[in-house]
């Protein structure tokens, strides 16, 4: 019985892991509706297939980060090396890139958009980019960047 019991409970603990998993949204327009809607600044990753993935590992493949970004942003990944992407999208990321004044990759430029009369208009929060220490750090940094009064 209590093997059984414990089966069950790995299984229900699996399933609630699964469920935290991020949502990255790889659509700016659609990223941009969601952050308006729910009232959540854009998180977004800029990366390419060659960027080095300390990033993506030590940070955003952690349950501390899926609850945090959950709450707090609405994930967007560009990904410059993209070859599936149509040229639409290819430009408009590496638009998007030049404007954040992104140097490196992989980095993560947070920030608002407004649409008024057709045109878009980002306002920058701020960027970070991988520092080590891992997740709870690196959130302690976005938060920060996303919060600056409240760290003062």
């Amino acid at each position: 019985m209590t093997k059984k019991l414990l089966i069950l409970l790995f299984f229900l603990g699996s399933c609630c892991l699964h469920a935290q998993s991020p949502v990255w949204r790889t659509n700016m327009d659609d990223a941009m509706a969601i952050s308006n809607e729910e009232g959540k600044p854009m998180l977004i990753l800029f990366t390419a297939a060659s960027a080095p993935s300390d990033l993506q590992n030590e940070v955003f493949k952690t349950a501390d980060f899926a609850v945090w970004s959950r709450d707090n942003v609405v994930l967007v990944k560009l990904d410059l090396s993209d070859i599936n992407a149509d040229e639409t999208t290819k430009e408009q990321n590496l638009r998007l890139k030049n404007a954040f004044g992104v140097d490196e990759l992989p980095e993560v430029c947070y920030a608002r958009a407004s649409v008024r009369k057709n045109k878009t208009t980002f306002t920058a929060l701020g960027k970070i980019g991988y520092k080590p220490g891992g997740a709870k750090y690196w959130i302690s940094e976005s938060n920060s960047i996303l919060h600056p009064i409240d760290t003062e």
